[in-house]
């Protein structure tokens, strides 16, 4: 038998089926891992790289809201996306108080995201997937939403009523 001829010992690196298996194994195992890791650390890092623009809308003149009245307007999203399509627009409440104030609330209930509905009659916001209520200031006055109407911030402008908006989700100040 030939000195380095299989001896273990003889300083030959020879790669087993076992070792071989167990490289493969952990090449595809970490491989794995950093694919499924590029999700999650977008997930992290995308809040904090987003644009947190917003823009004054014109919903309408301060004259085609009569005091006491709660409108619903619509207006383009603060940052609509090309692919976005009816998601684009948006609507908001708007309730005249008196002369000179307005104060305007997001139309999705803070349960699920429904659309509210104003009843006149009965003065509130209606939500009809779960029987949210809330009072005309957007305060809950019955059902399972956890939080008042997240509210836009309004001006008057040279006669002309505007919100303040934001990419959606709309978010209370």
């Amino acid at each position: 038998m030939k000195e380095n001829e299989h001896n273990p010992s003889s300083g030959r690196d020879e790669l087993t089926r076992k070792d071989f298996l167990t490289r493969i194994s952990l090449s595809v195992a970490g491989l794995s891992a950093a694919v499924m890791a590029v999700p999650v650390i977008s997930a992290l890092v995308a809040p904090l790289l987003q644009r947190k623009a917003t823009f004054w809308r014109t919903v309408g003149r301060v004259d085609d809201f009569p005091v006491g009245s709660t409108s619903l307007v619509n207006f383009e999203n603060a940052d609509p996306e090309p692919y976005a399509g009816m998601l684009a627009r948006s609507a908001a409440w708007l309730r005249r108080e008196n002369e000179g104030s307005f104060i305007a609330f997001a139309i999705n209930c803070t349960h699920l995201g429904c659309p509210v509905r104003w009843e006149e009659g009965a003065d509130l916001f209606m939500c009809p997937c779960h029987g949210g209520v809330y009072y005309r200031d957007g305060t809950v006055a019955a059902g399972p939403p956890p939080r008042p109407l997240p509210e836009y911030r309004v001006r008057v402008n040279n006669g002309q009523v505007q919100l303040q908006t934001a990419p959606l989700p709309i978010t209370t100040t």
